[in-house]
């Protein structure tokens, strides 16, 4: 199969092509520079610039793959200047212009399957209970493009009659992962940066189960599917479990009233998700390698960079 996939240079984007070429398939990878691919273009990937927002440039581009797989974001250094307004702005676009303007290209190309990513984090707070992919989505202010991103996915099933597939992804973790690398500096000094009641439950996946479920994702049937570990921790087991792996002792939540303090984001980091991947599991066979972040916090601290693991996080990772 040929396939065109846009954010290759990503933290999910760099696993997702290696595993596609050890799968058999031709694949173009599609990033901002074309000079960063260079180990993917040694590994046999077709490494290209791309513009999302140049639809001409982009049919051109896209014309005779057979599958399109979208992981394109642009995501804010992971500090408090993601909580300032306009920091998402150009995320937005990617998401409402860029998603469509790649769906009309994977149409016009007669591709047969369109991968969308997504997030799943925006469910609403729903205590203990399981959520799967019936529950209707309640984004907040600087993530309501994911409902634009998502209708893109649905609109090439409606009109191409191929497989528009959105993955809703748990919160990401892993060795490169910026958010990890700033939360384990701060429980180092006795802090676990985690918004809301310690009983809320935090839905995670890996950096590499969230590219074995992309890559699972080609032969699943159109739809909407959550990718996330087996056991949400509650966030106080959360905070234990990166403690436990870093071998410090355990820290401090930040009070619950906290999150009301950082507006809608805020609120929507303190929200309890249990979310279920049952449908991917039984769709695809997909299952996470990490049960829970209590077998994958030590795998991905004893992968930490080692200036990371001496003295603080790593940088946020622009996907």
């Amino acid at each position: 199969m040929r396939i065109f996939v846009t954010g290759a240079s990503g933290v999910i984007g760099s696993r997702v092509v290696p595993a596609l070429l050890t799968a058999g398939h031709q694949v173009t990878a599609v990033m901002r520079s074309a000079g960063a691919g260079a180990a993917l273009a040694q590994r046999g990937a077709t490494v290209r610039s791309g513009d999302l927002f140049a639809p001409a440039e982009l049919r051109a581009a896209v014309a005779g793959h057979d599958a399109v797989i979208n992981l394109a974001t642009h995501m804010p250094p992971m500090t408090v200047r993601m909580f300032l307004p306009g920091a998402w702005r150009e995320n937005d676009r990617i998401r409402r212009i860029g998603s469509a303007n790649l769906v009309d290209a994977a149409l016009a190309a007669g591709a047969t399957r369109f991968i969308q990513e997504s997030f799943a984090p925006i469910y609403p707070d729903s205590g203990d209970a399981w959520i799967d992919e019936s529950v209707p989505l309640r984004p907040v202010r600087y993530n309501r493009t994911i409902i634009d991103a998502e209708a893109s996915a649905r609109r090439f099933t409606d009109r191409g009659g191929g497989a528009g597939i959105v993955l809703r992804f748990a919160a990401f973790y892993g060795p490169d992962a910026g958010q990890l690398g700033v939360m384990a500096a701060l429980v180092r000094r006795g802090w676990m940066p985690l918004l809301g009641p310690a009983h809320s439950y935090m839905s995670s996946v890996s950096h590499d189960d969230a590219a074995a479920a992309v890559v699972a994702a080609l032969d699943v049937r159109a739809g909407i599917y959550n990718v996330s570990d087996d056991e949400p921790l509650r966030h106080r087991a959360f905070a234990d479990a990166l403690a436990d792996a870093l071998t410090v002792p355990r820290p401090r939540l930040p009070p619950a009233w906290a999150a009301h303090l950082a507006g809608g984001m805020g609120n929507m980091l303190a929200r309890s998700l249990r979310i279920s991947n049952a449908k991917l599991r039984a769709t695809s066979g997909w299952a996470p390698r990490y049960r829970s972040v209590r077998e994958g916090f030590p795998a991905m601290v004893a992968a930490f960079p080692r200036e990371t693991r001496r003295r603080r996080g790593a940088a946020a990772v622009r996907a």
